[in-house]
């Protein structure tokens, strides 16, 4: 008996609808069949082949139960609204909105940036864009690239991949550049938001990824290789060494674009001499620093 529902990878592209496409590709991505989202979702299977080659015009209520089988990112949500002809639902904050229902947000990334102080934290969106940080992030990276602190590297806004990557970024000043930068193209795979690489990202992946003397073997991820605890990222400049690993932080079922997006990343010190050398950077700077470096 035929059940209408097409094997996965059998359907003539050109024969989707875009929001057929859109759920196709992240059906796709999940590794699940048609059958599978059918299940997951508590829908027919025929309805969901029917949404993906335009037999059938989904509601919204539709959209968003296979959206939330599926697991997609709030972004594509209003992404695969749009393409089904329905106003997006989820809006997108902007952190330097005085809004109030972004206070207490705010507050908690303000508190976790005071708390890492004299070490660095910085605050990013999902294209590795620097939002914010904290003082020691903008005494630390002025240091190593020669700037004031007051001009540090949280403007325009600076990207960690190309911090990392260019040889007119941080590539000078970290030790063990060649194993850190490895691991970040592994970790900006394995981070990307909802496990797939958007445009975006992907463009800035190839855009690093030319750089001189950056390996052809990264090109490709790997997930075969084994994954360290903790990568350490070591700088050193002017007889200073800094020995590092990080954390990440997100937020927690967030209902926005943004939030849902932002990443939080504290540096930790792996011995005594990075302490000693943080909280010499702290005490130089303190009349001008003071904590500060949190939102606006």
């Amino acid at each position: 008996m035929n059940s209408g529902v097409a094997p996965r990878g059998g359907v003539d592209a050109a024969a989707l609808s875009p929001a057929g496409a859109l759920l196709r590709s992240w059906r796709q991505a999940r590794r699940m069949s048609q059958l599978d989202l059918a299940l997951e979702a508590g829908a027919s299977p025929r309805h969901v082949c029917f949404i993906e080659t335009a037999r059938a015009r989904p509601s919204r209520e539709m959209i968003l139960l296979l959206a939330d089988a599926l697991d997609i990112p709030l972004r594509e949500r209003n992404a695969l609204l749009l393409a089904s002809g329905f106003a997006p639902i989820y809006r997108e904050a902007d952190l330097d909105l005085a809004a109030d229902h972004l206070a207490p947000v705010r507050s908690a990334l303000d508190a976790i940036l005071r708390q890492q102080e004299p070490y660095p934290a910085v605050v990013m969106n999902r294209h590795w864009d620097i939002l914010t940080s904290n003082g020691a992030a903008a005494r630390f990276f002025g240091f190593l690239l020669g700037e004031t602190s007051a001009q540090g590297p949280t403007q325009n806004p600076a990207n960690v991949l190309r911090l990392m990557f260019s040889p007119s970024g941080l590539r000078p000043w970290v030790t063990n550049w060649e194993s850190a930068a490895e691991a970040l193209v592994r970790r900006v795979h394995r981070e990307a938001v909802g496990g797939v690489l958007d445009e975006a990202s992907s463009k800035l992946l190839d855009e690093v990824l030319a750089f001189p003397g950056v390996p052809a073997r990264w090109r490709k991820p790997s997930p075969e290789t084994p994954l360290l605890p903790v990568i350490p990222v070591s700088f050193e400049k002017s007889g200073k060494a800094f020995h590092y690993f990080s954390t990440v932080t997100t937020l927690g079922t967030p209902q926005d674009v943004l939030l849902q997006e932002v990443r939080i990343e504290c540096f930790f010190p792996l011995d005594a001499a990075t302490r000693r050398h943080a909280e010499e950077l702290a005490a130089v700077d303190t009349r001008d620093h003071s904590g500060e470096g949190g939102l606006s």
